[in-house]
């Protein structure tokens, strides 16, 4: 296997925006390496690409035991990791803070703040090899408050948090980190929450994973603790 691409670690491959980072970092040239929570790989993920551009394995990236193995593994594999894109996530929100489930505020901690915490921790020892770079995603309510969302806008909140921490402590250490907040992103799932919504101003998907490849490329240097607004319109093909 060659080493002279790059290689990159997303999580939340399985979802619609981690499935375009992937496509977009493979569309470079890039090697991926993918956790998924299944046990078996999904068929819309191994079909992206060959393994030896693809590496898959399972993890779950919330648990930290579980996001180290899975870097070792995909470092062994490829032979080093350039990147981290901290896609994995989710979204809850059903009404005011005094009505919010317990389960919920811990839930959007988890899916949210916890596998951003567990995959940069898990990446940050092969990236200050390489001179690394991780990119995050936050959310535009993390900055302009999420009411009826309180618990999702927190979780997306410590992202931001996360991410100028490990800017601010690695800027002599060759490794950068950045954060990207989409506002509503054009999802199948987000349309059919929101059937009326002008989906014409939303983010497509593929916009917001080209601004990740870029910034997990050389060509971004040497912006770090960048907090980029991804909140569209953006034009349509």
């Amino acid at each position: 296997m060659t080493t002279a691409s790059p290689a990159y670690l997303v999580t939340g491959a399985t979802g619609v925006l981690g499935a375009a980072v992937v496509d977009a970092l493979l569309a470079e040239g890039a090697r991926v390496a993918a956790p998924h929570r299944s046990p078996d790989a999904p068929a819309a993920l191994r079909a992206k690409a060959a393994p030896d551009r693809l590496f898959l394995g399972q993890a779950d990236v919330a648990r930290p035991a579980d996001a180290e193995r899975f870097a070792n593994e995909a470092a062994a594999a490829l032979g080093r990791l350039d990147g981290l894109a901290a896609i994995a996530g989710a979204f809850a929100g059903a009404g005011p803070l005094e009505q919010a489930p317990l389960d919920e505020w811990r839930a959007m901690l988890d899916a949210n703040l916890e596998t951003a915490f567990a995959s940069c921790r898990a990446v940050l020892p092969h990236l200050l090899k390489t001179g690394g770079r991780i990119v995050t995603v936050s959310s535009r309510v993390a900055q302009d408050g999420g009411g009826g969302a309180a618990a999702y806008a927190v979780s997306k909140a410590g992202v931001i948090a996360l991410t100028r921490a490990i800017a601010i402590e690695n800027k002599d250490r060759g490794v950068r980190a950045n954060c990207v907040l989409p506002a509503v992103i054009d999802t199948p799932d987000n349309r059919a929450a929101m059937p009326k919504a002008d989906h014409s101003r939303w983010t497509p998907p593929a916009a917001i994973a080209g601004l990740v490849a870029f910034l997990l490329s050389p060509r971004s240097a040497p912006l770090t603790g960048g907090l980029l607004p991804a909140d569209g319109p953006f034009p349509r093909p």
